[in-house]
């Protein structure tokens, strides 16, 4: 068999749920995960401005919508991309709301729709990167539900770009966290880390982690695409990835590399 038709039917036969699929790299990720062979359930707040697959509207913020959105979904998904997200212009409470505590809670709530050695990825950050630090608040997230984010979010000073960096940050541990919680079932999670990617909200990150970022973002030779990132989430969708478990894979151009490098004088 040629190997072009090997590449493109990867997920041939799979049913993949997409959320955040109507713009960057949750749309760029749909798209790819269709050409592959998938059938693509595209979830996302806005209608996207061409179809892929069957679309779903749900605000992820919101524990209802999260319930009527699992509700309407088949059973046997071989596959979840946990791409949407906000960024950290957005309050407080919103960023934890649609980033942690809303993708945890659908995931949760989709495992019994899942089939048995399914697929679960996280879109994390770069900003995740840090989360060896931010230990006492992890700790204390543990059962954050949308209820309690309010609170949350004033007793771990949650102002700002530290949301958004927190949201990332526990995201990154929960995966590790999962490795093995499913096992008997075959369900793997992974995360995959991008650093600046040119998408629609590009804007929203420079403009609240300020010059650092810029910084960062200027001593690549460019800054990444959705198309870099999909690939590598539609990998960890695919049966080539069945003995990758709980794993966080930079995908930045090097910017990990650098970072590290430059924190420990490499």
């Amino acid at each position: 068999m040629p190997l072009s038709i090997q590449r493109d039917s990867v997920l041939q036969g799979k049913t993949i749920v997409v959320t955040g699929a109507s713009s960057g790299i949750g749309a760029a990720t749909a798209n790819l995960a269709a050409e592959q062979g998938a059938d693509v359930i595209a979830v996302d707040i806005h209608p996207p401005a061409q179809n892929v697959g069957t679309f779903f509207q749900a605000d992820l913020a919101e524990k209802a919508s999260i319930d009527r959105l699992v509700a309407s979904l088949p059973s046997g998904i071989h596959g979840l991309a946990n791409i949407a997200g906000l960024p950290p212009t957005r309050p407080a409470t919103q960023v934890l709301a649609v980033n942690l505590v809303g993708l945890k809670y659908l995931t949760l709530q989709l495992l019994p729709r899942l089939a048995d050695g399914a697929a679960i990825v996280n879109l994390a950050s770069l900003a995740g990167r840090g989360w060896r630090e931010a230990k006492p608040a992890l700790d204390a997230c543990d059962d954050l539900d949308f209820e309690g984010i309010p609170a949350f979010c004033v007793q771990h000073r949650m102002e700002g770009a530290r949301s958004y960096f927190f949201s990332k940050e526990a995201l990154v541990v929960w995966t590790l966290q999962n490795r093995w919680r499913w096992i008997t079932r075959g369900i793997r999670m992974n995360a995959v880390s991008p650093g600046p990617v040119e998408t629609p909200i590009l804007q929203d990150f420079l403009q609240t982690l300020g010059e650092h970022a810029t910084h960062r973002a200027q001593v690549m030779d460019r800054l990444a695409r959705p198309a870099d990132i999909a690939p590598v989430v539609t990998f960890l969708l695919s049966d080539g990835s069945a003995w990758i478990r709980g794993t966080n894979i930079p995908v930045d151009g090097g910017m990990d590399a650098h970072v590290t490098c430059t924190q420990h004088e490499l």
